[in-house]
């Protein structure tokens, strides 16, 4: 008598493979690459307006900061993909955000906390000539950043437990990124203008995590999570991502002014996108829908930073 061999289950249609455990897969689920874009973009606008400034760029340490910039969004990834899950946040049914490879099983805490440890390692090398360049300042943004890195969903009261998330973005994807990479490339005082796009660059990365937060805040409020939708609830969440959407592109307008130059307007071509953005993410409906208003927000941010580095190039090239 001879048998059959059962045939493999059929995947539904769409369906993605199953991830290995440990595979390059799973790592990139842990590290949400297009999530660093917010990493890269500030860097791009502050090497652009140095250039622009003072018709000289180190190539090199604009490398080593991006490096670096790089290096703290992965550890805020990668603690935020542990954190949440030993704490328990991926307990019910109601979370509608990415998934998480330690809460599935596709990474084990050890591998990620190793993960962590390498990645402030690789970010203190790529900062030790910064800092032999530039002295103190430069340390202690570097070791701050890595401080809030590990505090987003690290310690006795993370930070992604607060409704502070999106101030503590705003400050070190922001402020600190572009404000700070411009002290970096030149030892002196940051200009008003630098400023400027570091808020608007700040107000976009706040942007994506109140997407994040908004569409998460019924399933945090079960898990104890008081983020600042969950605290102040929907209408001011939505309030705060129209703010945070739009206010760079008035910004840009006070940038352009002080340089002296309209092509730092650039980005107001993409203020269109921006509007149809903000659009259908009000009328967006709870659920997965809104990991795809994540992905634009995202891209937003780095075509407004490309458009504001290249407005910044032409000033440089055409002026």
């Amino acid at each position: 008598m001879h048998t059959v061999p059962a045939l493999p289950t059929p995947r539904a249609a769409g369906e993605p493979p199953p991830i290995a455990p440990g595979s390059l897969s799973a790592w990139a689920m842990a590290l949400r690459l297009r999530s660093l874009l917010i990493a890269i973009s500030p860097v791009l606008v502050a090497a652009a307006l140095v250039w622009e400034r003072t018709g000289a760029l180190d190539v090199t340490a604009v490398v080593l900061i991006l490096g670096a910039s790089v290096m703290m969004q992965v550890i805020t990834n990668l603690q935020n993909d542990i954190g949440y899950t030993v704490r328990g946040g991926e307990r019910g049914r109601t979370r509608t955000g990415l998934p998480r490879a330690t809460a599935l099983g596709l990474l084990t805490a050890r591998q990620v906390r190793t993960a962590i440890a390498l990645a402030i390692v690789l970010a203190m090398l790529l900062g030790l000539p910064l800092v032999a360049a530039r002295g103190w300042p430069v340390l202690a943004m570097g070791l701050a950043s890595i401080a809030a890195a590990l505090a987003y969903m690290g310690g006795p009261r993370p930070i992604a437990y607060t409704p502070f998330g999106e101030f503590v973005v705003f400050v070190f994807f922001g402020l600190t990124a572009v404000a700070g990479a411009d002290y970096a490339l030149t030892g002196g005082g940051v200009p008003a203008t630098t400023w400027l796009a570091a808020i608007a660059m700040g107000a976009l990365a706040v942007a994506a995590l109140v997407v994040n937060n908004h569409r998460d805040r019924e399933h945090d409020r079960g898990v104890g999570r008081r983020t600042f939708p969950v605290v102040f609830g929907a209408d001011a969440s939505r309030a705060l991502y129209t703010l945070s959407l739009l206010a760079p592109f008035v910004l840009v307008a006070a940038l352009a002014w002080g340089i002296g130059s309209p092509w730092l307007l650039l980005p107001l071509l993409w203020l269109p996108v921006a509007l149809r953005l903000l659009r259908d993410f009000l009328a967006c409906p709870p659920g997965l829908a809104f990991n795809l208003i994540l992905f634009r927000t995202f891209k937003l941010e780095l075509a407004f930073a490309g458009l504001l580095a290249t407005g910044a190039v032409l000033a440089r090239v055409l002026e």
